[in-house]
């Protein structure tokens, strides 16, 4: 096995295997570059990075590309070895011609960009010493634009339940609750009374004071249930204390230590024992993830999570 600088001369074979690779790893979004956009771009790195190629006796079996550093930070293009090369340490070969190239440029740092989905190859690069440093982030834009317009539609919705018959003393209490509420909306199903008001839904803070409250000065189980555009909240009181806090993703305002994303997970048994929901529902109904895509859409999640609590969405 030899390994050479390649030059503008091995531009077919360079194709053959820059083509190879795109079979075998497809860019999952948008549409592929061409050879001539590639091309152009390998040209660069002949003439300002390292372009290397490896060849048995058959011919060219591996490629790696590295480009001209930048601010320190030189950028791993590419590393592809055909499969009858593989396991024979051809990539170390190539990475180690990559990283004498860069650092006689003056780099001190090395990137590399990976498929999330490519799980083989992360754990390569982990092994050899790779980080997370950024997170890069894909969708069509289809989907992008429905989600943003379900944002739009339900961009904020906020209604506190009350557990509780008695509609004179919840509308005693909204009148007193500062700041003052612009068109409560009181009504009863029997079991829950519930209150909305377009102050609520535009104030997550004043939502939370206002079940609390409520909870408190009637020694009442409260829910606080809101459509926070993409995301689903809902915090449960007894008697003026919060007994627990559910946001359907977690991270989504930002990342949390583990121990503060686990408790924002729902407590079935608490959940059941407070609004007589089914503990297995609550399980299933109420679940959390990494992001808005992996749940329903938050519409149906407000409206499936009310209807297990037997609340008025």
């Amino acid at each position: 096995m030899t390994i050479r600088r390649a030059t503008e001369a091995d531009e077919a074979v360079l194709r053959e295997l820059w083509q190879e690779f795109e079979q075998e790893v497809p860019f999952p979004h948008g549409e592929p570059e061409t050879w001539d956009e590639e091309w152009k771009d390998i040209r660069d790195d002949l003439a300002g990075g390292g372009v290397f190629v490896a060849e048995d006796e058959a011919g060219a079996v591996a490629v790696a590309r590295v480009e001209a550093p930048s601010h320190g930070r030189a950028h791993l293009h590419l590393v592809y070895v055909r499969p009858r090369a593989r396991r024979q340490g051809v990539a170390k070969a190539l990475l180690r011609e990559c990283v004498a190239d860069a650092r006689e440029r003056g780099a001190a740092t090395v990137t590399l960009e990976v498929l999330s989905t490519n799980a083989s190859a992360v754990a390569v690069w982990r092994r050899l010493g790779f980080a997370d440093a950024w997170l890069g982030m894909a969708t069509g834009l289809d989907s992008l634009g429905s989600r943003l317009d379900e944002q739009e539609l339900a961009e904020s919705l906020a209604a506190t339940h009350v557990q509780a018959d008695d509609t004179v003393s919840v509308e005693r209490a909204v009148a007193q609750f500062v700041p003052r509420l612009e068109a409560p909306d009181v009504r009863t199903n029997g079991s829950w009374i519930r209150v909305a008001d377009p102050v609520l839904d535009r104030d997550r803070e004043a939502h939370g004071r206002f079940a609390r409250e409520l909870s408190e000065r009637l020694g009442a189980v409260t829910v606080a249930l809101a459509l926070e555009g993409a995301v689903v909240r809902f915090r449960l009181y007894e008697r003026g204390r919060m007994v627990d806090e559910y946001l359907s993703v977690p991270n989504y305002y930002g990342a949390l230590p583990k121990g503060d994303e686990l408790a924002l997970a729902a407590n079935p048994t608490l959940v059941a024992r407070l609004t007589g929901a089914d503990r297995d529902e609550v399980r299933r109904v109420a679940r959390t993830a990494d992001s808005p895509t992996d749940l329903p859409p938050a519409a149906e999640l407000y409206a499936a999570i009310a209807r297990l609590m037997g609340l008025e969405a």
